[in-house]
């Protein structure tokens, strides 16, 4: 069922009023822009999406089997529901990092111990057979559904119609309570990270990789709730692939910019991998300079050009031959914190292939691991010597109508709702020229943003 609602409600309003609890997923593309008369940001997209259901996809990568099971069930549930598809129904939520071991090493259980979050769910995925679509642009609401729900859509029509807006608090009002400071706990103090630069560089140097995206984690306690600290950060950090899932126990909260893959109804397939950062100056004639130099930095390029090789090799895998190119390379993108260079890999999934299937051929993202693939992951376990959970994976949904619409997790904090811990992971892109104290700025501030929503004092 499809059904177009009257008026705009900001989906923030939404969510607080039928999210405020269990299962759900909000892809915000939007952003913060419902704030501002529905205008996207500038040249992103324009569809918000918020989804609820009460079937799971849940595993663990250390137990034996398990993500390699629930692929297959995930590859069979959207076969199933291909028929009488409604876009943009179907499964919907996290993929993290530790799936990685069951496509590089499936059936390894040294990789999927060390990769394993031991905390939550290294896949975990909602079935949405119910949903909201904001356009952005048409200024338009459109309620789509799928099976018998009548109670659930008299309640939310009977809550539009009577007038919420009016009644609702300003969302620009919600804020987290820093009433108790949060002392930020470093995986890795800043010594010890440098220390870990020149262990890749000279690893590179060995030519054990040609380069290696070294990540750290900083953890926080926090008594806030996971839905304040999103509207907190979707104004702090407005963001094209922005996110706020709450499965089970975790909860994740993300301002990602980074696409992972966007694969249409007719098989075409994007990819758009960002390696090099720069930080934003208030003063536009030195911000405008630091973006000329990222375009030009002759190290940056080069780490952007071994990881679009990388994802030109990756979708080569699953697409038509001759269909990978490369449309866009070295682009200086600009967010409210950071400028990046992004690169975008285009191609033609092969007849036959699932969004599942081009998911083993890609994941995890390359942008987050280095190359060649499979030595960066091992090398980056053993130097890091933590699990990065749901950070470097992947958020979004996979459609019943055949598209995958997935981001990279970056710029993103996962909260532990039983525990109210939050962790929020970092990283930088080192090649065999990097300046470890400069790899070092890149790391804190990307993480300064999101201390700054959670309360922390940035390192």
């Amino acid at each position: 069922m499809r059904q177009l609602l009257p008026g705009w409600i900001a989906a923030e309003t939404v969510v607080r009023r039928f999210g405020d609890s269990g299962d759900v997923v909000w892809l915000d593309a939007g952003a913060a822009s419902d704030l501002a008369g529905g205008l996207p940001l500038a040249g992103h997209p324009t569809t918000t999406l918020v989804g609820w259901g009460d079937r799971r996809i849940l595993a663990h990568a250390s137990t034996q089997g398990a993500i390699a099971g629930a692929l297959r069930d995930l590859d069979t549930a959207l076969a199933a529901g291909a028929s009488g598809a409604e876009a943009p129904l179907g499964w919907w939520g996290l993929v993290g990092y530790g799936v990685a071991a069951e496509v590089l090493a499936p059936g390894d259980p040294a990789w999927a111990a060390a990769l394993a979050d031991d905390a939550h769910p290294d896949l975990a995925l909602l079935e949405v057979d119910r949903a909201l679509v904001f356009d952005h642009v048409r200024g338009t609401v459109e309620l789509v559904t799928r099976g018998d729900h009548a109670d659930w859509v008299e309640a939310l029509i009977g809550w539009w119609n009577g007038g919420p807006v009016a009644a609702a608090p300003d969302p620009a009002l919600g804020s987290v309570d820093t009433a108790r400071p949060a002392d930020p706990v470093w995986h890795d103090d800043a010594a010890g990270y440098v220390a870990l630069v020149d262990r890749c560089r000279a690893a590179i140097h060995e030519g054990d990789a040609f380069v290696l995206c070294l990540t750290t984690a900083v953890s926080v306690p926090t008594s806030a709730v996971d839905l304040d600290l999103y509207a907190l950060l979707r104004r702090h950090s407005p963001a094209p692939r922005a996110s706020f899932v709450r499965i089970g126990e975790l909860a994740l909260i993300g301002a990602s910019p980074e696409s992972f893959l966007q694969i249409d109804t007719d098989g075409r397939v994007s990819t758009s991998p960002i390696k090099g950062t720069r930080i934003r100056d208030s003063d536009p004639e030195v911000d405008a300079e630091s973006a000329a130099e990222l375009r030009g930095n002759t190290k940056e390029r080069a780490e952007n050009l071994m990881i679009v090789d990388l994802m030109r090799n990756d979708l080569g895998r699953v697409c038509e031959p001759g269909s990978v190119e490369v449309p866009e390379l070295f682009a200086v993108h600009s967010y409210e914190h950071v400028h990046q260079l992004v690169s975008t890999v285009t191609g033609r999934v092969r007849q036959g292939l699932s969004g599942v299937d081009v998911l083993r051929a890609t994941f995890p993202p390359g942008s987050m691991t280095g190359a060649p693939k499979h030595s960066s992951v091992a090398l980056l376990q053993s130097f890091e010597g933590h699990p990065r959970g749901v950070y470097s994976g992947v958020v979004g949904r996979f459609g019943y109508d055949g598209t995958t619409d997935l981001a990279v997790v970056i710029r993103s904090i996962a909260l532990d709702l039983a525990s109210g811990t939050a962790r929020v992971g970092v990283g930088a892109g080192i090649t065999e020229g990097s300046v470890p104290t400069d790899e070092l700025t890149e790391v804190h501030a990307k993480a300064a943003p999101l201390l700054q929503v959670l309360g922390a004092a940035s390192r």
